[in-house]
């Protein structure tokens, strides 16, 4: 005979008390029963629904509202790849800091969240690349052996170094990042 049905409020609440947490003190002081009291609920209550630490801060980063990468109108490289970096550092710069330095000390130190996290950042990689490069081979642009790849390693990571340093992304740093750093390394000479 089947239990009562799931609560789905209490999932949100385990989940925003994780990214909360995470934010405030890091992952390796995070444990289930912080969790558990920050969303009012037992640790049997989060553990029925996850296995353990690692499970539940990905389930948790994975649940974040974020925007789908904006569709290019045309294929324009260079007009793909600013709609793509603005959507990028806007979608970025609304991450917490802390939680941003949370996920990485956590991934240092424990291969189960980093393995996971890197199977996201692999999905959300494909949603922001897929579409501007096949629009512009399409459009007869010559790209680089590689160019979807080098362009999620590569911006992103100026992105977050650029806000973690207090710089802002507007649209002149935007374009210099695109014009003067990823275009020259995108396009195949």
């Amino acid at each position: 005979m089947p239990g009562r049905p799931r609560d789905a409020g209490r999932d949100v609440a385990i989940l925003d008390a994780t990214l909360r947490l995470l934010t405030e003190i890091g992952y390796d002081q995070l444990s289930i029963e912080a969790v558990a009291a920050r969303a009012g609920v037992g640790k049997p209550t989060v553990y029925r629904r996850y296995a353990g630490k690692a499970e539940l801060v990905v389930a948790a980063v994975d649940r974040r509202t974020v925007d789908p990468p904006p569709a290019s109108r045309s294929g324009d490289l260079r007009e793909a790849l600013l709609e793509t970096v603005g959507w990028l550092a806007r979608e970025i710069a609304e991450q917490e800091v802390g939680l941003l330095g949370a996920l990485f000390a956590g991934m240092r130190g424990d291969p189960e969240l980093a393995a996971a996290l890197r199977r996201i950042r692999q999905r959300d990689k494909t949603a922001m690349t897929e579409q501007p490069f096949r629009a512009a081979l399409e459009h007869g642009e010559h790209l680089a052996p590689g160019a979807a790849e080098l362009f999620a390693e590569i911006a992103p990571a100026v992105i977050v170094l650029r806000l973690l340093t207090g710089e802002p992304c507007d649209q002149g740093f935007l374009e210099h990042l695109v014009d003067d750093i990823l275009l020259p390394l995108l396009r195949r000479r």
